[in-house]
């Protein structure tokens, strides 16, 4: 099984995550979120495949995050308009985000990996 891995490369909930990854021997593909943002159609597929609400999707610590006033535009904003935004800029999405093509994970919990990865 391959991955692929969204990452910012100094984020540190990354690191943990492809440390777990490397010490179990699963096979990733490290892509950079901020260099190669994920389009709208990918991020769309990508919550699709999670069954998590889009919001779990944003990085709701980030400094842009805030910058922009994301939490009040999501009290309005449509699913579209939140896609639109989230793939506007990648320090605005949660990571990593992992997946298999079938499936999804977004941040790091090791319980969550051991489930999902192992």
């Amino acid at each position: 099984m391959s991955l692929t891995v969204y990452e910012y490369p100094s984020c540190s909930t990354c690191k943990k995550a492809k440390k777990w990854l490397d010490a179990n021997d699963v096979s990733y593909k490290a892509v950079h979120i901020v260099e190669e943002t994920p389009s709208k159609d990918e991020l769309s597929s990508l919550h699709q495949q999670s069954d998590l609400e889009l919001k779990k999707f944003f990085n709701t610590s980030g400094k842009k995050y805030r910058e922009l006033g994301v939490k009040e535009k999501m009290k309005t904003a449509t699913v579209e308009e939140l896609l639109d935004l989230l793939a506007s800029d990648g320090m605005l999405i949660k990571r990593p985000i992992v997946t298999d093509g079938k499936k999804v994970t977004v941040g790091f919990k090791e319980d969550m990996f051991e489930q999902t990865w192992k």
